[in-house]
This record gives structure tokens, C-alpha cells and sequence, in this order.
């Protein structure tokens, strides 16, 4: 069975929709090594249409231009791109398919297709909304960026239950970004005050 990672750009305040002006200021060698190391552990981008537009209007270019990036740029090219759209579409870069039937099944399917080792899927909220409320996503990876974004769209929606999670791994960069590693797990035993009042801090 194929792991499913999401990496995620967060603010401290949640918020996954990504403004550059508050991003870019805290992007160092640090955090390109962790963006390395997170498409590294697929074959499969999964991807929504506004991440893929967003992906295809910039980085085939960046191949092309033959700069500093363009090694990365053609890792994502050569990549496989499974796109998840309600519509059509004409690709242009190579690599690109359009995710046959509903989310929920078709990425299972995915998930269970002996010739995918890793399926990761960047930004593209909405997706990643969809597969956490469907229990598909075993990692989430997290950028936490130290500053409070304060409007735009944020990571955990609103719904009727949380989300428990335990922390797989963490970093601190020396920017103050904040690189942790969530799974999915089964929430703790319940617990109300009257089950923790020995740990309450003795007054003076």
C-alpha cells in the first residue's frame, strides 16, 4: 500500500493558502532541503486544478530556462501528475493525467496499485480536505511559518469531529520555521478536569 503525504506551507494561525509575501522571507536552504526530501518519497503528485494551473504556468519554464532550479523543475516534470478536476482538461506538460472518477475511490485505488511506491500531494487544500475526512492521508508534513497570516484559507475546515494526530517528527529552522511531521491516530481515552486535577500546578 502506497503511503500518502501531504506538504503543506502553514502559517502560525493555520492558514495553507499561500500569500508570498509573507512565505518567501523565511524560505532558506533549510526548508528546500525538507521540500527535497518530501517529493522524494513519491512517484505520484497528486494534485487539484489550482495547484496543477499554478504548477504548469511556471515550472515547465523554469526547465526550460535552465537556472538554478531547473533541476528540480525537471523532477516535477518527469514525475507522474495525477490531476483532480471536475472538468476536462488539455495538458501540456508531459506526465499529466486526469484522476479517473470520484476522489474518495480512485485514490484508494491508487493508494493499492502495486506500481505506486508514494503519492504526495502539495498544497491543493480542498484535496487534502477531502482525504483527511476519508481517512487517506498517512502523513501530513507541516512548514510552520512564525508568523500569523491572519486571512485566507485554512487547513483543518470545520466539521463535527477532530482530528487527532501524533507528532512524527520535528525541526526547528534557524528562521523560526517550524517543520513537523503528523500521522493520523486514534484519539486518547476521555478525560475531563476532575481526571487531571493531580496535575494541576501547586499555588504559593
Amino acid at each position: 500500500m502506497a503511503k500518502l503525504v501531504s506538504t503543506l506551507f502553514v502559517s502560525a494561525d493555520g492558514v495553507a493558502e499561500i500569500d508570498p509575501a509573507w512565505h518567501f522571507p523565511y524560505f532558506d536552504e533549510n526548508m528546500g532541503r525538507a521540500v527535497g526530501e518530501d517529493y522524494d518519497t513519491a512517484d505520484v503528485l497528486l494534485i487539484g486544478r489550482e495547484t496543477y494551473d499554478s504548477f504548469a504556468g511556471a515550472w515547465p519554464d523554469r526547465e526550460a530556462a535552465g537556472g538554478d532550479d531547473a533541476g528540480f523543475a525537471k523532477q516535477l516534470g518527469d514525475v507522474r501528475k495525477v490531476v483532480v478536476s471536475r472538468s476536462p482538461l488539455e495538458f501540456t506538460w508531459r506526465g499529466s493525467e486526469l484522476l479517473g472518477g470520484e476522489l474518495v475511490e480512485a485514490v484508494t485505488a491508487l493508494k493499492a496499485d502495486p506500481g505506486v511506491r508514494g503519492i504526495l500531494v502539495p498544497g491543493s487544500i480542498s484535496v487534502v480536505q477531502q482525504l483527511l475526512a476519508a481517512g487517506l492521508v498517512d502523513e501530513l508534513r507541516l512548514l510552520v511559518h512564525p508568523v500569523a497570516a491572519r486571512k485566507g484559507r485554512r487547513l483543518f475546515d470545520d466539521g463535527d469531529a477532530p482530528y487527532h494526530l501524533s507528532v512524527v517528527a520535528t525541526e526547528v529552522f534557524p528562521t523560526g520555521v517550524i517543520r513537523v511531521v503528523y500521522a493520523p491516530t486514534e484519539p486518547p481515552a476521555p478525560a475531563g478536569y476532575d481526571d487531571v486535577t493531580d496535575q494541576v500546578p501547586e499555588g504559593k
